[in-house]
């Protein structure tokens, strides 16, 4: 084989690796962005792969990462009958990550004023998970916060659940735990209405999880 086509082999690989969701779910189809050739075609972005995923008509849409002006098409998609939809994109904290978000919006290309595009936000996602990487090299989620609407220009939101570090062990590992704020969401009761019932305990400030 020769050195191109070595090359392009371990292109193709790094692609195929890069596959980030694997569900384990009937009637799902997984669709994977792909660079261009060596001739500088071919290439599949993330917007083509939302494009051709709507024309599908999913119940729901899942993204292993936005990064750029595919974003606009994910919140589109949530706000088109699409509930449950999900992404993921890296933020220092759920703050950060809806004004991450608005840039990307704004990579899609299309003259959208900022107060639309928080707009576009506030209706389409209803929870921020935040997951971080802790000085010990754990993973943890430390914050569950949920979009509560728009005040003015703003986009409101209210911390459910946190995580509070309180030291370190004698092994070097972070110790802490997991509690509620005291504040019930308001999507608990539109779970409720798909019989998923969460109940108030849950959302004790005094309850801790380790």
């Amino acid at each position: 084989m020769s050195d191109v086509g070595n090359q392009l082999g371990r292109v193709i690989e790094r692609e195929r690796a890069a596959a980030e969701l694997q569900l384990s779910k009937e009637h799902w189809v997984r669709l994977e962005t792909r660079p261009s050739n060596i001739e500088g075609t071919g290439m599949v972005s993330a917007r083509d792969c939302m494009k051709a995923t709507l024309r599908m008509r999913p119940d729901r849409v899942i993204v292993g990462e936005c990064r750029g002006g595919e974003a606009l098409d994910m919140l589109q998609a949530m706000n088109t009958g699409h509930e449950g939809s999900l992404t993921t994109i890296h933020a220092n904290n759920a703050r950060d990550a809806i004004s991450r978000l608005e840039n990307m919006v704004g990579m899609a290309g299309i003259n959208l004023p900022h107060k639309a595009a928080r707009q576009q936000i506030a209706s389409a996602i209803t929870v921020i998970v935040q997951g971080n990487r802790l000085p010990d090299g754990q993973r943890k989620i430390t914050s569950i916060q949920e979009i509560t609407g728009m005040e003015g220009d703003v986009i409101t939101m209210q911390e459910i659940f946190a995580f509070s570090q309180k030291g370190v062990d004698a092994d070097g590992k972070v110790t802490g735990h997991f509690q509620a704020t005291g504040i019930r969401p308001k999507f608990a009761d539109k779970l409720r209405n798909h019989g998923i019932n969460l109940p108030d305990t849950m959302f004790d400030a005094s309850k801790r999880y380790e």
